[in-house]
């Protein structure tokens, strides 16, 4: 916001709530076409419950497949909401202010889009409590030798604290609208939700210590959450996982399609609402470069990847990475490396930096590159391992694909209903971004 900014903050009040009034017509088409898409997915996994994983495109040596690749995509893309609105805040980063709550919210609902794919994964889902540790009739207890039990908990605990921070961090906000509104029902929904929020001098030192003390408490997650997804791969004696850069890989991957997601639901958000003030080019500019440098990361990662396969001479690793290269799947290999680490070197120019309609596509293409990412770390290391005869293809089923695209209506989904139901802008927050000028100017 730059210095001839006219914006008050009756006008912050106003425009942020409005995002609130009764959905229109195109929200309700969006709406309804997300919850088909859904439904096909639901009846897809009710088929796959009925028939069993045969029906996926699961064979022999592939079974870890789109699921899994699935689940540690929207891990990834819940990443970049921890670090847009924990870690930035503790840099004291403005850019982050007008953008960090869509951010926090697409956590929280990546997180719970995650948590369905180990479960979709299960032969008998219906069974799925069996991976938490709790006393039981059958005194039995989970394996916690096992990497997949460390999802569990890790997952588990990322939910949690993104929820309360997400939840914590909106007090105000709801206050205020609980303020505004007139009809009974959203009056007492925003009341119960504000926690009694009056706005005193004492409620602000003790919210601004408590979000301080939850935002140091969820940086940590960032790296330790899918550094245990990374070791769900490392601890296996497979060519292409077993490596110790995955950790860091994962996690610098992780932030670089968070990132990517977040303009992705910014920038229509910013089109449709009319948010033009509040996200500024220097938000979009502030994330791109953040871009650039995981982007970076993420590239290096890829070249030392190779590097080591040739170097450390095993027959193994390095055939692995041909195949990736030259075999049956190479398509998608060049596909990841296009999206990931060539379309990203455009954010050097600052003209396509501040180029929203660029920014978005770019965005896209970050998008699928990642998504390939994790399907060739999985599928091509599984289809490829040590003995020629045990090599196989894998190929994608129609119902796998449905229940793909069911998981990405699920997702938006929760961001369709939280748009209209929650501020999506931190009211609070842009307040202190607004010029001395315009205050003065208000208070006269």
């Amino acid at each position: 916001m730059n210095q001839e900014s006219t914006i008050t903050y009756s006008k912050v009040n106003q425009d942020v709530i409005r995002m609130l009034d009764k959905p229109t017509a195109k929200w309700w088409s969006l709406f309804i076409f997300d919850l088909l898409v859904l439904s096909f997915g639901l009846m897809c996994f009710i088929y796959q419950i009925y028939s069993g994983l045969g029906v996926t495109g699961y064979r022999h040596p592939v079974f870890w497949a789109v699921y899994i690749t699935n689940f540690v995509f929207w891990v990834g893309i819940a990443h970049s909401g921890t670090l847009i609105s924990a870690i930035l805040y503790l840099f004291r980063a403005r850019f982050r202010m007008s953008i960090y709550r869509i951010s926090e919210a697409m956590t929280v609902f990546a997180v719970l889009t995650a948590g369905l794919f180990p479960i979709i994964h299960l032969g008998r889902p219906w069974y799925f409590y069996w991976l938490l540790p709790y006393p039981n009739q059958r005194q039995l207890w989970v394996n916690f030798s096992s990497p997949l039990m460390w999802d569990v908990f890790a997952v588990g605990t990322y939910l949690t604290v993104s929820s309360v921070f997400f939840f914590v961090g909106m007090i105000p906000d709801i206050a205020a609208i609980r303020d505004r509104v007139k009809e009974v029902p959203r009056k007492i929904l925003y009341s119960v939700l504000s926690l009694g929020w009056k706005g005193s001098a004492w409620e602000w030192g003790h919210y601004t210590r408590a979000y301080f003390y939850l935002a140091a408490f969820a940086t940590p997650l960032v790296i330790s959450v899918h550094s245990v997804v990374s070791w769900d791969f490392a601890m296996a004696n497979v060519p292409g996982w077993h490596s110790t850069i995955f950790p860091p890989y994962f996690v610098a991957g992780a932030i670089f399609s968070g990132l990517a997601m977040v303009i992705t639901l910014v920038v229509p958000i910013r089109k449709i609402f009319h948010l033009e003030e509040f996200i500024t080019i220097a938000n979009f500019e502030g994330m791109a470069k953040m871009i650039i440098l995981t982007s970076l990361i993420v590239t290096y990662a890829y070249v030392v990847e190779v590097f080591m396969a040739w170097y450390s001479g095993n027959p193994y690793e390095w055939g692995q990475f041909i195949y990736r290269m030259k075999g049956d799947y190479a398509l998608f290999y060049w596909i990841m490396i296009f999206c990931n680490s060539v379309v990203p070197l455009l954010l050097w120019f600052k003209k396509v930096r501040t180029n929203i309609k660029a920014l978005f596509i770019i965005s896209l293409f970050i998008n699928i590159g990642m998504w390939f990412e994790r399907f060739n770390i999985i599928v091509i290391s599984l289809s490829h391992e040590f003995e020629p005869g045990a090599w196989g293809l894998y190929r994608v089923s129609w119902v796998e694909l449905g229940i793909t695209a069911g998981a990405f209506a699920w997702f938006f989904m929760f961001i369709l209903i939280f748009i209209k139901t929650l501020p999506a802008l931190s009211i609070s927050e842009i307040k202190e971004i607004i010029p001395a000028p315009t205050r003065e100017v208000k208070a006269k």
